[in-house]
């Protein structure tokens, strides 16, 4: 079963609000075969627990790594993985095609 936008936002968001590091990734571009459409979401905790996706196979999992250095810096970024990249043959995107993925820390809401 695919998750839904609305259920990786919630889960982002109840992560969040127990405490937990979190990460959400989304899909900014696309150019030519890409196998989610801009848009989509994958969100990941600081135990690389992870709930959507952003692409599949490989990418996702070094998406899954990277978000844990987010997580842990506090810093969003941002990853491209394209056929012209020789780290994309690696991840598995050897399908023509190439993703951008914005990484950014989710925070639980602060209290005083």
């Amino acid at each position: 079963m695919i998750s839904t936008d609305t259920d990786i936002l919630a889960t982002a968001e109840a992560w969040a609000k127990a405490g937990r590091g979190v990460a959400l990734a989304t899909v900014i571009e696309t150019w030519g075969s890409a196998p989610r459409p801009v848009g989509s979401h994958l969100v990941i905790d600081g135990e690389g627990n992870f709930l959507g996706s952003v692409s599949g196979g490989c990418v996702e999992g070094a998406v899954v790594e990277e978000a844990g250095e987010v997580i842990a810096q506090g810093t969003p970024r941002t990853l491209e993985f394209g056929v012209a990249d020789e780290a994309a043959w690696k991840v598995g995107l050897s399908c023509g095609g190439r993703i951008k993925v914005f990484v950014e820390p989710v925070r639980g809401k602060e209290t005083n």
